[in-house]
C-alpha cells in the first residue's frame, strides 16, 4: 500500500522565515543604536515649541453686558422687554459693527482690528453680551470699541423708550378725558363707560410704571485667566510629538540602512 502525499489546504500560506520576525529585543537594539538621532529630533521639536510658547502673547476675553430697556411683561412671560435682545444683536452685527469700526479705524489710522468681536443674546433674558478676544496691548482699543457700541445701542434704545412713553402718555390723556366725559354723561351706559375708562387708565399707568431705561452693566471686563491654548499645553504636546517623531525616525533610518546594505550585497 502506497502512501499518498498530503496536499496543503487550498488557502494555506507558508509561515515566513524566522529571520523576518522582529522581537522586543530587536526593537530595543534599534532604539539604542539610534539614540543620538532620536535625542536630536526630540530636542529640536521641544526647543521649537518652547520658542513658540515664549513668543506667544497671552490672549484674554473682554466681555461687555447691556441690559435692554424693559416694559411690562405680557402674558405669563417673566421678562418684558421693549425690544428683544436678539433683535438688538441683529442690529449690532448687521450695522453697528462695521459702521463704528470704520470710524475708530479711521481716527486711529489703522486698517483693521487685531481682534474679533461678537454679540450674543441668551434666551429668556433681558440682556445681551459683546465679547472680544485680544492681548493686553489691545485692551484700550477693545474698551473704546465696546463703549462706542454700547453708547450707540443705548441711544437707539432711549429713542424707542421715549416714543413708547410718549404714546402711553397720549393714551392716558385721552382715557382721562374720556373718563371725565363719561362721568358727566347722563346716558344709561355712562356707568359702564366709567368703569371701562378707569380700567384703561390703570393699565396705562402700570405700563408707564414698568418702563425702564436700558443700561450698561459691564464694559470690556477682562477674564482672569488667558483663553486659548496655554503654554503648558503646548509644551506637553511638543514632548509627546517629539517622542513619537523620534521613535518613527529611528525605525525609518534603520529600515533605510537595512535596504542599503541589502542593495550593496546584491550589487
Amino acid at each position: 500500500m502506497t502512501n499518498t502525499p498530503t496536499q496543503p489546504p487550498e488557502h494555506y500560506f507558508p509561515r515566513p522565515p524566522a529571520d523576518d520576525e522582529i522581537s522586543l529585543v530587536d526593537i530595543a537594539l534599534i532604539l539604542v543604536r539610534r539614540w543620538k538621532m532620536m535625542a536630536v529630533i526630540f530636542l529640536v521639536v521641544v526647543l521649537a515649541a518652547l520658542a513658540f510658547a515664549l513668543s506667544k502673547t497671552d490672549t484674554y476675553r473682554y466681555v461687555s453686558i447691556y441690559n435692554v430697556a424693559e416694559r411690562q411683561p405680557s402674558g405669563s412671560s417673566g421678562v418684558g422687554v421693549l425690544e428683544a435682545p436678539k433683535s438688538v444683536v441683529s442690529k449690532i452685527e448687521n450695522y453697528y459693527f462695521d459702521a463704528i469700526a470704520a470710524d475708530i479705524l479711521e481716527a486711529k489710522g489703522l486698517t483693521r482690528f487685531s481682534f474679533e468681536t461678537q454679540a450674543e443674546a441668551p434666551d429668556n433674558v433681558a440682556f445681551l453680551t459683546i465679547s472680544s478676544e485680544a492681548d493686553e496691548d489691545s485692551a484700550a482699543l477693545v474698551k473704546e470699541y465696546h463703549q462706542t457700541l454700547l453708547d450707540t445701542v443705548k441711544q437707539d434704545q432711549d429713542q424707542l423708550l421715549a416714543k413708547r412713553k410718549n404714546t402711553l402718555e397720549q393714551q392716558l390723556q385721552s382715557a382721562e378725558e374720556s373718563l371725565e366725559a363719561a362721568k358727566q354723561s347722563t346716558s344709561e351706559s355712562a356707568a359702564e363707560l366709567v368703569a371701562t375708562y378707569t380700567a384703561n387708565i390703570v393699565d396705562i399707568e402700570q405700563d408707564l410704571a414698568y418702563l425702564a431705561e436700558g443700561h450698561v452693566q459691564r464694559v470690556a471686563a477682562q477674564s482672569r485667566v488667558p483663553v486659548g491654548t496655554s503654554k503648558a499645553l503646548i509644551m506637553a504636546l511638543a514632548i509627546v510629538l517629539g517622542g513619537m517623531l523620534a521613535v518613527m525616525a529611528a525605525f525609518i533610518a534603520e529600515f533605510a540602512g537595512t535596504v542599503r546594505k541589502a542593495s550593496q550585497q546584491r550589487g
